[in-house]
């Protein structure tokens, strides 16, 4: 038997369209034996998978053993045998009733074989598979002569269906047909010799015969467990609704995540009915089912929670009980001695936002905009209660300090939903306030200062930061944190990512007027910490440029073409993360990116701000250093021509401006030799690169070079004739 296989990729609409010839000549779809990794809302299963596994038959009074044939059908409650719920195989009819094949004088058969019950869940309660047994006679051809039976009931009478696993049958005894045509006179005998449905002893030790079968029920609406349909069933039992929402965690997560959607429209439903006396009870039951759902194991069912959120959920008034009961842990936080629980809430508060803010939606729609103000002050006084617990120091409490790291680890996911209520500018209020609540000593605990600034990295790349109105508001606070560990010379490379992304986002665009305000801000914040460190980096032994070139050969060639300093960020993470070092080049590339941006006004409000010349010379000392770094031959791979002119053009161009603060601040009387000597040093080594030698390249690219920037090393050369006369005899 030859079989060849082939793999699809895709769901099963997508595999139709990409391959309608598979389809053109009856294919069948089998469905997983269990579920698959996403039950989406509205997805309707129930298949009952029964393998007939053995059986344990005695003689019956015969010489030889017997030829036993099982017959299966499924009963309805009225007694009525179920047409077409038994399915062979994929792709084969239904049939109303299995025959087994007959194994010839064997006591024991052995079957193993698996069939698809698909019965409709509307069918299920009240009815039962009946296994007929018949001796098939070798000598009277035809003749299938009955001598017992099993059953089992699919559904138990407090709603629990059949559990999965292997079940032993009682084997009852039976000669005649008629016997069973009244369901309700076998149905009070006990079906079972196992331990579940109280059967009693006697029956048991009647028969030596058994017949076994193997269950596994596939449902989207049935549950095995009595405490999850002692939850869905509330109305019938409001005495236990306390109860049962304190067993709710002692349910298997994968009974939970099946009945997602059922089990969050009972604990709304539970919340509508009574939100004071539950309030509190059914928050705790929804934090723990979006917990569950951070779990890797049920990380898949993430979206099932959206769904359900944006098309199914009907709570409108909900968002109050949730504010406040939100607003009670974050106020207890600096005084609970056991923080597990409070963590876990702030865990899931991304999910609870996206409850608040669809339930306030609805409430609008509804309401048409009522009570606006009050939801706004409740907003405020809950992250008021957050500032309040953010700006506390641990004092060597470690488990205050974990719970600022869980707040702070999803509290940027809040930040797209708040946007569906609020203007962006109160949005980025909010945030800044909320970030800038954060205490700054480095020395408390370096974890938390970790999660801090990936706290900062998340909230330069959300959706609220990409609009210029709010980036101008959470640029200080972002900066500030950044000029804090760059200080320190801590945890450099998130710094590094974070500056990266800050500069992307920057456009260069002269006219625009937010980018020129945005420049001014970085410029007063973190030139000065910048260029120190990159002197601090460069100053710390580096990998050999023979370890580092295999590296930078893959990033060349998409280099040599076109500048992108976005570009540069990624080639320069890429060589850092392969080759465990520290982020030199990124930070280099957000030194060029800033001085490439600046205008005359920035560069004549920078040397204005300097309030001695002294801070001036420090200043002017240390960027001709770096300087003097970017253009060592070591700094950029070989053949990145490209990047070594874009550097070259911005230092020329930053030299040009600086060169008038020399003359004006350190000429005549107030002479420095050391800070002349530096700049005319870093002037002759600027001329002397190989990279700028135009004579070497070919005409084509000597062309392209002088057409984008000119030759560099005549501008430099009549600044150092300029500043020599300066200095006069």
């Amino acid at each position: 038997l030859a079989v060849s296989l082939q793999l699809l990729h895709g769901d099963i609409e997508q595999i139709r369209r990409e391959y309608s010839s598979v389809f053109s000549h009856g294919v069948s779809i089998t469905r997983k034996l269990g579920f698959s990794n996403i039950i989406m809302p509205g997805e309707m299963r129930n298949d009952l998978y029964i393998t007939i596994e053995r059986g344990e038959f005695e003689k019956g009074g015969k010489s030889v053993a017997r030829n036993v044939e099982v017959t299966m059908f499924i009963v309805d409650s009225s007694g009525l045998p179920l047409k077409d719920f038994i399915s062979f195989g994929s792709g084969e009819p239904p049939a109303s009733e299995y025959h087994s094949f007959v194994l010839y004088h064997n006591n024991s058969p052995r079957w193993s074989e698996l069939l698809k019950l698909p019965i409709p869940v509307d069918k299920f309660r009240g009815a039962h598979i009946r296994f007929e047994f018949r001796h098939c006679s070798t000598k009277e051809k035809g003749e299938k002569k009955l001598f017992g039976f099993s059953f089992v009931p699919l559904m138990q009478e407090d709603g629990r269906t059949l559990p999965d696993g292997t079940h032993e049958l009682i084997i009852h005894k039976c000669e005649e047909n008629t016997n069973l045509q009244d369901t309700t006179r076998y149905l009070k005998l006990p079906f079972s010799k196992g331990i579940f449905l109280g059967n009693n002893n006697q029956a048991m030790k009647a028969t030596k015969e058994s017949f076994w079968i193997t269950s596994f029920l596939c449902s989207t609406k049935l549950t095995q467990n009595g405490d999850m349909l002692d939850l869905l069933k509330w109305r019938t039992h409001p005495d236990k609704i306390t109860g049962c929402l304190s067993k709710l965690k002692e349910i298997d997560g994968s009974e939970i995540v099946k009945f997602l959607q059922d089990t969050l429209d009972t604990l709304f439903g539970i919340l509508d009915e009574n939100s004071q006396k539950y309030g509190s009870k059914v928050f705790d039951s929804l934090v723990h089912i979006i917990n569950l759902l951070q779990d890797s194991k049920f990380h898949h069912f993430k979206p099932v929670m959206d769904t359900y959120i944006e098309s199914h959920f009907a709570g409108a008034l909900a968002y109050r009980d949730l504010i406040k009961v939100l607003k009670w842990y974050v106020d207890r936080i600096t005084e609970a001695e056991r923080q597990e629980h409070i963590q876990e809430v702030l865990k899931a508060q991304e999910y609870i936002f996206k409850y608040i803010v669809q339930s306030r939606r609805l409430f609008s729609l509804a309401t048409g905009g009522q009570n606006e103000e009050e939801f706004r002050c409740c907003i405020q006084e809950l992250l008021m209660s957050v500032r309040f617990f953010l700006s506390q120091e641990s004092k060597g409490s470690r488990a205050l300090s974990q719970s600022q790291a869980v707040f702070l680890s999803s509290f940027p996911a809040v930040y797209s939903e708040l946007l569906k209520l609020f203007d962006v500018r109160e949005v980025a209020n909010l945030v800044q306030d909320t970030l800038g609540s954060l205490p700054t000593i480095m020395h408390v605990d370096d974890s938390l200062q970790a999660i801090k600034l990936q706290c900062i990295g998340k909230t330069v790349e959300s959706q609220l930061y990409t609009n210029p109105d709010s980036r101008y508001i959470l640029l200080p606070v972002v900066l500030h944190h950044l000029h804090i560990h760059l200080q320190e010379q801590k945890d450099l490379i998130m710094c590094a990512r974070i500056l990266s992304n800050v500069f992307c986002l920057i456009k260069k665009n002269s006219s625009e007027k937010s980018v020129l305000e945005e420049i001014d801000v970085i410029v007063a914040s973190l030139l000065d910490i910048l260029l120190r460190t990159i002197l601090e980096i460069t100053s710390r032994p580096q990998p050999s440029s023979s370890a580092m070139r295999l590296q930078f050969q893959d990033v060349t060639v998409r280099s040599q073409n076109r500048w992108h300093m976005e570009k540069s960020f990624s080639h320069f993470k890429t060589l850092r993360t392969q080759h465990h070092v520290l982020p030199q080049g990124e930070f280099v590339a957000c030194l060029l990116s800033l001085l490439r941006q600046m205008t005359d006004r920035h560069y004549q409000q920078l040397l204005d701000s300097f309030n001695t010349k002294e801070d001036l010379r420090d200043f002017l000392l240390q960027i001709f250093t770096v300087f003097r770094i970017l253009i060592r031959p070591e700094m950029f791979p070989k053949d990145w021509t490209v990047m070594r002119l874009v550097a070259n053009n911005v230092i020329i161009t930053t030299v040009l401006y600086l060169s008038d603060a020399l003359r004006k601040n350190f000429l005549n009387e107030n002479f420095d030799y050391k800070i002349w000597d530096s700049y005319f040093y870093l002037a002759v080594i600027f001329i002397n690169q190989l990279c700028l030698q135009l004579e070497m390249f070919t005409p084509s690219k000597k062309k392209k070079v002088l057409e984008k920037y000119g030759d560099m090393r005549v501008t430099m050369g009549c600044e150092i004739f300029s500043m020599w006369q300066n200095l006069g005899k």
